[in-house]
This record gives structure tokens, sequence and C-alpha cells, in this order.
């Protein structure tokens, strides 16, 4: 995680801006009064945003709980995959 302040942050705009997105960093830009702010991607927010959904819905929750378990305790089957030739 990053922390930069708000001064530093205008100055280098872009190389932040790039930083977050191709590293995947989160950026705290720190400002008076301890108002501060954080700098996600658009990839890593709307990755949150799913996880908040799918983890928000007991249902999603319970099952995706089930089928981890199941996993972990071998409960599982591996497939050959058939390649289809487009037409």
């Amino acid at each position: 995680m990053l922390a930069v302040n708000y001064t530093n942050l205008r100055d280098n705009m872009k190389r932040y801006m790039d930083q977050v997105t191709d590293d995947y960093e989160t950026m705290i830009v720190t400002r008076k009064n301890n108002k501060n702010v954080v700098i996600l991607s658009e990839e890593t927010y709307n990755n949150l945003m799913e996880n908040v959904y799918v983890m928000g819905n007991k249902a999603n929750y319970d099952w995706l709980i089930e089928s981890k378990a199941q996993l972990e305790n071998g409960h599982c089957a591996t497939h050959e995959l058939i390649e289809v030739e487009d037409e």
C-alpha cells in the first residue's frame, strides 16, 4: 500500500496513477485534518464490489463455503476438456 501526501500526488499524478493501475497498488492520499482518500484502480474496485455482492448474499456465501469444504475434503472430480473446432 502506498501513502502519499496531496502535494506530492498533484506533482506526480501520472506516475502514481500508473503505479496504482499497473502494479495493483492501493494508495492513501494523506490530507490535513485526517481527511484521507483511498485511490484504487477500476479493476480492483470492480473486483471488490463483486466480492461484496457475492459475500453479502447469505445463500451465495453458504454455497461458496460448502463448495470450498467439499474441495478441501477431496469431494471433487476432474474431467478432460474436449476441443471443438471452429466452423
